[in-house]
C-alpha cells in the first residue's frame, strides 16, 4: 500500500447526490479495493501519475485537514456525508485520522451529518457519535456471506464485525442506518438481510449493482470464474439490458416489513416506501 499526505484547507465539497448536499471525502482512493466501486474514477482528478497506474485500492493520497475550518453557516439544515468516494474508516484512518477530524470540525455546526461506511473502525469514535447533534451512522453490506465479500471486497472487514458494529452502534444510541449495496444478483439475500438487521436500523436503503466500464468486465469474469452458474443471469442483465431481475428485485423489497425504505435503483433520484 502506498501512501501520500497532501494538505486540505476544507473537507467540504459540493455533492452531485440526491441525499446530500456536501460530502467529505478525507481519503482519494480506498484501501478496501471493492471490486464493483465507481470511485475509480478519482483517479482523472489526480495529478500523481503513480496513483493513476496503480490498481485501485492499492494507493492511497491522505488529505490533512490539520490547519481545516468549516463555514458553520454554510451548512446549517444541510446533509454533509461522509463519505461518497471512499470509506472514511477504511485501514489508514487508525494511523491518520483525517475522519475524526472532520467530525471534531462538524461537531459544532447544525449540519446533518451522516456516515456511510463498511468498517467498524467507527466504533472508535463512539464518544464523538453520541455527541454529535443531527448525527446517522450507515453500515454498508453486500451480503452476510464472508465468501461473497472476499470475492468483490477483498480489503474490507468482514460482515460479521460490520453486523456487530451495526448493533453496538444501536446500543449506544447512535442513530443508524442499514445500506444493501449494491445487491449482487443471485448473491444478495435482501429479504434475509433485512428481516435479520432491520431492528438495529431506523432505515433501510437499497442499492442495485450498477455496471459501468471499466469494471463491468472485471465484475463480469468474476462472476463466471467464482459463480459460473449466474453467468447467464448476469449477462441477461447487464449486456442484453433486460430489467425484469430489477423488477422483481422491487416488488421484494416492498414486501419487507420496515417502517422506513428507500430504494436506489435509478441513480439520480429515489424511492421512499413505508411499511406494507
Amino acid at each position: 500500500m502506498q501512501i501520500d499526505v497532501i494538505p486540505a484547507s476544507s473537507p467540504l465539497v459540493k455533492s452531485r447526490l440526491p441525499a446530500a448536499d456536501y460530502c467529505v471525502n478525507p481519503y482519494t482512493g480506498c484501501s478496501h479495493a471493492c471490486r464493483y466501486c465507481y470511485a475509480v474514477f478519482t483517479k482523472r482528478f489526480t495529478p500523481c501519475k503513480a496513483f493513476k497506474a496503480a490498481p485501485w485500492g492499492s494507493y492511497i493520497m491522505v488529505k490533512d485537514y490539520k490547519d481545516a475550518k468549516i463555514q458553520a453557516e454554510k451548512i446549517k439544515g444541510k446533509v454533509v456525508l461522509l463519505s461518497s468516494v471512499t470509506d472514511p474508516y477504511q485501514g489508514a484512518e487508525k494511523q491518520y485520522g483525517g475522519r475524526r477530524r472532520c467530525l471534531e470540525l462538524l461537531r459544532p455546526t447544525e449540519a446533518r451529518v451522516e456516515i456511510l461506511t463498511k468498517s467498524d473502525l467507527v466504533l472508535r469514535d463512539i464518544d464523538l457519535l453520541k455527541t454529535t447533534p443531527h448525527l446517522t451512522v450507515g453500515v454498508s453490506l453486500v451480503s452476510d456471506d464472508d465468501g461473497v465479500r472476499r470475492v468483490f471486497e477483498p480489503g474490507a472487514p468482514s460482515a460479521e464485525r460490520r453486523i456487530a458494529a451495526l448493533k453496538q452502534l444501536k446500543a449506544a444510541g447512535v442513530k443508524t442506518y442499514l445500506f444493501i449495496s449494491p445487491i449482487l444478483p443471485g448473491l444478495t439475500g435482501i429479504t434475509a438481510l433485512a428481516n435479520a438487521l432491520g431492528a438495529y436500523a431506523g432505515k433501510i436503503m437499497f442499492e442495485n449493482l450498477n455496471l459501468r466500464e471499466p469494471y463491468k468486465k472485471t465484475i463480469l469474469a468474476l462472476i463466471k470464474h467464482n459463480y459460473p452458474h449466474l453467468t447467464e443471469l448476469y449477462e441477461e442483465i447487464y449486456i442484453r439490458k433486460n430489467l425484469a431481475y430489477w423488477r422483481e428485485a422491487e416488488k421484494e423489497i416492498a414486501g419487507v416489513n420496515h417502517a422506513d425504505k428507500q430504494i436506489f435503483f435509478h441513480h439520480g433520484g429515489s424511492q421512499a416506501i413505508g411499511r406494507r
